[in-house]
């Protein structure tokens, strides 16, 4: 379950980088339709990607992300519940900054962990 919750996340990320590709600026999600389609499709990305990670918690009892403290973990899920509970407030220099700056270490991590959890069955 945690393998395949990962894949979906992976699937995700994949998805807001593809995205992303022609956002220079956060004022590009503003600008027209289209930049706000892809702020929309992101940030629901970025809902789903935070309760994915809550859901990882719990199969794993808070010990799995705990291996791998270069993410901040609780920002992660977190932006799931600012996202959720604020959808009229979204901020799209947050959505930018996270797209710009913690995306693509946030991959790599997942794809770390994934080869860890088929590595080490123990993880």
């Amino acid at each position: 379950m945690i393998l395949s919750t990962l894949e979906d996340i992976e699937y995700s990320i994949e998805l807001i980088l593809q995205r992303f590709e022609d956002i220079e600026n956060e004022d590009d999600f503003l600008k027209d339709l289209k930049g706000i389609e892809k702020l929309d499709s992101i940030s629901m990305r970025l809902v789903a990607i935070g309760e994915g990670f809550k859901n990882i918690d719990k199969l794993s009892n808070k010990e799995l992300l705990k291996k791998y403290p270069q993410i901040e973990w609780k920002d992660v899920k977190g932006i799931r519940d600012i996202l959720s509970h604020h959808y009229f407030d979204i901020d799209a220099q947050i959505v930018y900054d996270i797209c710009k700056n913690d995306i693509v270490i946030l991959l790599k991590t997942i794809q770390n962990i994934q080869k860890d959890l088929k590595n080490d069955k123990k993880i």
